[in-house]
């Protein structure tokens, strides 16, 4: 399987897949360089409201999920019970034809696996867990089987279970993405969903008995596809892309062709499932507030109706509680994890609801104060506020129906106070998730995150150019809110484009493409276009291994990176990134700043903001000290005279002889002094001094979560730079990446851009090589297809490099 390797990694064609950074919280499935797309378009999802619903077959009730449990709903009295309590999530319900069973999928936040429930005796039986993903079970028309995808063989393949003989088959073994079987006259077939990569995704239709398919609907790019059969095994409704949205549609499955919108909306309606009496489709969507509701519309069309649950029976004494966060004793919004006793997630009745892949947390925003409604007991409550703040947790004992608390944050430093201020420069508000979601709604993200400034960047999704309605969307009050770019040549390497007028044009092109696909056009294009316009431009995570120097790590890359560095296109670079190597990156940065380039350090989270599984805005962050208040010119004026450092969690004041990074220290002396101040709301493991990419002082970590004042010298040369890090330890919240991480932009010796011959040599000697993989890796992409302009891009670069190590 193939799948979403191009859409947000730099593709490279050869066996040598992407391995990001971040790579997976799940049980890896063959084939993916980013497991985040897996895990965030295969996976069941948590809401507050109704999901997964699921018609009885007396047409007398409802199933679905919500809140992490499966809820029984009677259509008539509109009274939702619990019927499961587990600590894990259920989800996917789906009934045996007698009425008598319902299976589903039960989430332990690292795997899955598939229960039959029986609503008689409400005894559970574990069906099927393998130590691969279980997905997607549904009976068959007969009730005799189980059709299920599975991971079991690497890839995710469609699967059959025997309930009498508990024997195990597999149907598909193709090595694509297959999901979601749905069976068609009593067994004779399979419809189900496929999914190919660069390829088209589709909804084939399988004939058992020759184990041959062909397409019933085909897409780019279908990430929260979803469909159902009706009773007579000829209508199929489905929930399709459009554009940025997302329609329920009809088909015949024996004429494909005939397809038929049956709703849109300004939402996104998922979950189509047809009542069994075939008159009706329910299906759920979110509304304004990021809550799933459940509605239902004629097979005939029409107006949809919304279906309102009068009461949730949790089948046990609840009571509610009501949380105020502060920080430093001051009401503020926060990020929360809320557990129970057993560690089943609570959630608030609205709002965006997320899942963190690197610690499993489920989390969620407070503006200041939350109320929340769960079974009497303990809940633990866990908060945090960016960086800036220790975490807090805080455990009661819910015995009453209505109760309140607090809990408060203590900051362990004022970054604005000190005139830094922070920002995302990628991230994606909408990306394939399972809400609409408007600028506005991530403001209290970015509130409770501690985030000064915010820059979801445009970007496509397939063959699909996104949200181009927000362009010129901003918000100029604190958190700054504005648009970028994300200009994606998945071949020659992704680009953010950051504080630009106009978008650039094509947003897509080179080998794999239909369209485009032998352009012979450079990233510099895109990066000059910026400049052209005053703005930014950079690539965005660059390096996703730890050693880009060796044969393999060279060819993880971006294809044109070396060129466009070398020749002075490029403003910015991504260190810090969720999907990419923070270290790795930076080392590679540094072979840049050898030869007098003064690319300034970036970072962005690149997190889908409307995906359940996503980690948070900020993840990844960059803090720029830019000069008077902060306006979007000030910020991005910092940003590119590398006033800044970069980080997923440390924070840093770092001085040389005075300077700050960004600025100059006139060598007049042998040795400078130097301080730092690091503060960490976790523990890290060293501290590195980096002088021309090489490390002079090494000091230990830090084992507390607080502050700590470094001091030392060290022996100036008379050109280069000086950098500092800080690295390695263990992760838990508030972080999410992989280590901790931050360095700072460059203080340069005697003036910007200076730089030590050696050093510059050694560099350059290391970059050609780099450039010739690159090189090779281009010609191989476009093969025959003529491409003078790139051509003639490399060897410039080539020539340059020669250059600085003859001396010239």
């Amino acid at each position: 399987m193939r799948n979403y390797i191009s859409l947000c990694a730099i593709f490279f064609i050869s066996i040598n897949l992407l391995s990001a950074q971040w790579t997976n919280r799940y049980p890896k499935v063959d084939g993916f360089g980013h497991h985040v797309y897996l895990e965030g378009y295969e996976l069941p999802i948590l809401n507050a409201g109704p999901t997964d619903p699921a018609p009885s077959p007396s047409g007398e009730s409802i199933v679905f999920a919500a809140k992490g449990w499966l809820w029984l709903m009677d259509l008539k009295s509109l009274v939702a019970n619990r019927i499961t309590s587990s600590s894990a999530i259920d989800s996917s319900p789906d009934w045996s034809p007698d009425g008598t069973q319902i299976i589903f999928v039960r989430d332990n936040s690292l795997d899955t696996k598939i229960v039959l429930l029986d609503i008689i005796s409400n005894k559970e039986t574990i069906l099927i867990d393998t130590e691969k993903l279980d997905l997607d079970p549904i009976f068959s028309q007969d009730g005799k089987h189980i059709y299920y995808a599975s991971g079991e063989h690497g890839s995710i393949d469609l699967w059959r279970l025997d309930l009498s003989s508990k024997e195990n088959t597999a149907i598909t073994d193709s090595g694509d993405l297959e999901r979601l079987p749905v069976s068609v006259n009593s067994d004779e077939g399979l419809i189900y969903l496929k999914k190919m990569g660069f390829s088209y995704d589709s909804i084939e239709l399988l004939d058992l008995s020759d184990n041959k398919s062909h397409p019933l609907a085909e897409e780019n790019f279908t990430s929260q596809a979803n469909f159902s059969l009706s009773p007579d095994n000829r209508t199929l409704v489905y929930s399709w892309p459009d554009g940025d949205d997302y329609e329920l549609r009809l088909l015949d499955i024996q004429i494909p062709k005939s397809t038929l919108l049956l709703t849109k909306s300004s939402m996104l309606p998922l979950f189509p499932k047809f009542s069994y009496d075939g008159n009706w489709v329910y299906y759920c969507e979110s509304n304004e507030n990021e809550r799933t509701e459940l509605k239902r519309i004629s097979v005939n069309g029409g107006k949809p109706e919304f279906i309102e649950i009068k009461n949730w029976d949790f089948n046990t004494p609840t009571g509610k509680l009501k949380i105020t966060s502060k920080v430093d004793n001051k009401i503020s919004p926060i990020r929360m994890n809320i557990i129970n006793s057993s560690g089943h997630p609570i959630l608030p009745e609205s709002g965006s609801v997320r899942s963190d892949g690197q610690n499993g947390l489920v989390f969620f925003y407070s503006p200041g104060e939350i109320e929340i409604e769960a079974p009497l007991g303990e809940i633990t409550v866990t908060a945090v506020h960016g960086f800036s703040a220790q975490i807090a947790k805080k455990t009661i004992v819910l015995d009453r129906p209505d109760q309140t608390t607090e809990i408060n944050l203590t900051k362990i430093w004022d970054a604005q106070a000190n005139g830094w201020y922070s920002g995302d420069n990628h991230f994606h508000l909408n990306y394939g998730g399972t809400n609409q979601l408007d600028p506005t709604d991530i403001v209290l993200d970015l509130k409770g995150e501690d985030v000064d400034v915010g820059f979801p960047l445009l970007a496509n999704l397939g063959q699909r150019f996104l949200e181009q309605d927000l362009w010129n969307w901003n918000r100029d009050e604190a958190p700054l809110i504005y648009f970028g770019q994300e200009v994606r040549s998945h071949f020659l390497g992704h680009l953010g484009l950051l504080g630009i007028k106009n978008l650039y044009w094509p947003w897509v092109w080179g080998p794999n493409y239909d369209i485009y696909g032998r352009d012979d056009r450079l990233n510099a294009e895109p990066l000059r276009f910026a400049r052209s316009q005053n703005a930014l431009g950079g690539y965005v995570h660059p390096v996703s291994v730890r050693d880009p120097f060796n044969e393999n790590g060279s060819r993880r890359i971006p294809i044109e990176l070396i060129a466009d560095s070398v020749l002075d296109e490029t403003d910015v670079i991504e260190l810090g990134c969720l999907w990419s190597d923070e270290i790795g990156t930076a080392n590679l940065w540094h072979k840049f700043l050898n030869l007098g380039l003064p690319i300034a350090a970036s970072a962005g989270s690149d997190v889908m903001n409307d995906l359940y599984r996503t980690m948070a805005i900020g993840a990844t962050r960059v803090y720029v000290k830019p000069e008077g208040p902060l306006t979007i010119n000030s910020y991005l004026k910092a940003l590119k005279e590398g006033k800044s450092f970069v980080s997923n969690g440390p924070l840093v004041e770092f001085e040389v002889d005075g300077k700050i990074p960004g600025e100059v220290i006139e060598v007049g002396q042998k040795k400078v002094s130097w301080k730092l101040n690091v503060h960490a709301p976790i523990a890290f493991d060293k501290v590195e001094i980096f002088v021309n990419g090489n490390v002079v002082a090494t000091k230990k970590g830090m084992s507390d979560t607080t502050s700590k004042t470094y001091k030392g010298s060290l022996s100036a040369p008379n050109g280069g730079w000086v950098t500092v890090r800080v690295s390695g330890g263990d992760i838990k919240w508030p972080l999410m990446d992989s280590y901790p991480y931050a360095e700072t932009s460059p203080i340069w010796f005697n003036n910007i851009g200076s730089i030590n011959t050696a050093s510059a040599k050694e560099s350059a000697q290391i970059l050609l090589n780099l450039l010739e993989v690159s090189k090779s890796r281009l010609n191989y992409g476009y093969g025959s297809n003529p491409i003078p302009k790139l051509n003639a891009h490399f060897e410039k670069a080539r020539l340059k490099l020669l250059a600085i190590i003859k001396g010239q």
